[in-house]
């Protein structure tokens, strides 16, 4: 049964955002968060994965990029809802992490009941079976046997490996990105299980709205980078008049 999560009667707004990579070489995109979480008039703010660029584990949380990450997300939470997702590039968040920032874990998927209306939530990774070789990989790097070989290397060990993977494979990411989608019929089965007509992912960095058929659609987030030229990222917003793109 897919989990679901109920807004409860005070909210009134709820902003969904995703792909964020925060990391040290994005202080733009790391001020333009705060800023958002700052000012937001959502009651609620849901990050659908790979919020951060790497995440080698919960005790990297106190190196110094880190931690400004989890002081803005903190601040954040002591006025607003706050959910995490994980992505494919922080799925290695743990309870420490989230306890520390304030964050409510959201399993991928849930299913959002809000405002009169069903929304299915997921990064949108594990809908993209035409890439299977990225599928094997994330079918082993999720494995519990293999998460803990990992974890019990040493920070600066994992540090190092999470280096040399994004320097030998960044050209492949963007390749693999734009080549692969998501997969119509596993999307269909999820609204149908869910009950939902419309699904909001992430993972692709290719904003925009697809029919899918059968009186259903998927509504792909954007990623954000404020530091490229020209800048991109936007903000989906929900609430009683249906759903809005802000774009930043």
């Amino acid at each position: 049964m897919i989990p679901t999560l109920t807004a409860p009667a005070q909210w009134r707004q709820v902003d969904l955002l995703s792909d964020l990579h925060l990391g040290p070489d994005t202080p733009g995109t790391f001020a333009r968060l705060e800023k958002h979480l700052a000012q937001t008039p959502a009651d609620a703010v849901l990050l659908l994965g790979d919020v951060f660029e790497v995440w080698v584990g919960d005790d990297s949380r106190h190196q110094p990029f880190e931690a400004s990450c989890v002081a803005m997300l903190k601040r954040a939470s002591q006025r607003l809802g706050l959910f995490f997702m994980h992505g494919n590039r922080d799925f290695l968040v743990d309870t420490d992490m989230l306890a520390d920032c304030g964050m409510t874990a959201l399993p991928d998927p849930t299913l959002l009941s809000a405002f009169g209306e069903r929304w299915l939530l997921v990064h949108g990774d594990a809908q993209c079976l035409s890439d299977t070789a990225y599928q094997l990989f994330r079918n082993q790097v999720r494995s519990p046997q293999w998460q803990a070989e990992l974890l019990a290397q040493p920070l600066a060990a994992r540090q190092a490996l999470a280096r040399q993977m994004r320097e030998g494979s960044r050209a492949a990411q963007a390749a693999q990105l734009q080549a692969s989608d998501l997969d119509a019929d596993v999307c269909r089965a999820l609204l149908d299980e869910a009950g939902a007509k419309t699904m909001i992912h992430g993972h692709t960095h290719r904003p925009g709205e697809h029919d899918i058929g059968h009186g259903m659609k998927r509504i792909v987030l954007s990623d954000w980078d404020l530091d490229a030229t020209p800048p991109r990222g936007d903000v989906i917003r929900l609430s009683a008049a249906g759903l809005q793109r802000i774009p930043l």
